[in-house]
């Protein structure tokens, strides 16, 4: 594990509610100033495959974006990749982007690359099986994720009651 912050690696055990796993860094800031989504190893500090690069960690976020995946968002945007090229190939380009990420992490931390062929995430490139990985990866990569952006557009401002993590549980 890369050298983290205390304070961010006990926010995100509070707004995961466990200790969180192979944490490289924080990829992405709530407006609120705490940790949304930490970038993780490919690979669990005992060689298990971890092939999801972008975590979402707040609980305020997570729940919004299950409000979107309850309401049918997910269907529509799978059936919009068969219906637009432009679209699909965005998709496509994101899925890259993440693969790619994800190898430049393995050899940064000095693990074994995930084999090829292995998932990205959230379903890409063909389907969208989970906002909650789309909107984490265009958190921490802005404007590479098409349809993390258009989730993302879509929530409320989650940071607007005040951080999901109160201050004195901090320290």
């Amino acid at each position: 594990m890369r050298s983290v912050d205390p304070k961010d690696l006990a926010a995100i055990r509070e707004q995961l509610g466990r200790e969180p796993r192979a944490v490289r860094r924080v990829a992405h800031r709530c407006p609120c100033g705490l940790p949304d989504v930490v970038e993780t190893a490919p690979r669990l500090p005992d060689g298990t495959p971890f092939p999801t690069l972008f975590y979402l960690t707040c609980p305020r976020a997570a729940s919004a974006i299950g409000r979107l995946e309850a309401s049918g968002l997910m269907k529509r945007m799978t059936a919009r990749l068969a219906e637009d090229p432009e679209l699909a190939a965005a998709y496509r380009a994101a899925h890259e982007d993440y693969l790619t990420r994800r190898e430049r992490a393995a050899h940064e931390e000095g693990v074994e690359p995930l084999p090829e062929g292995t998932q990205s995430a959230g379903g890409m490139p063909t389907r969208v099986k989970c906002l909650h990985a789309l909107v984490a990866h265009e958190l921490a990569v802005p404007g590479v994720n098409p349809f993390g952006r258009e989730a993302l557009e879509q929530l409320p401002e989650w940071w607007a009651k005040g951080p999901c993590v109160p201050e004195e549980r901090l320290q």
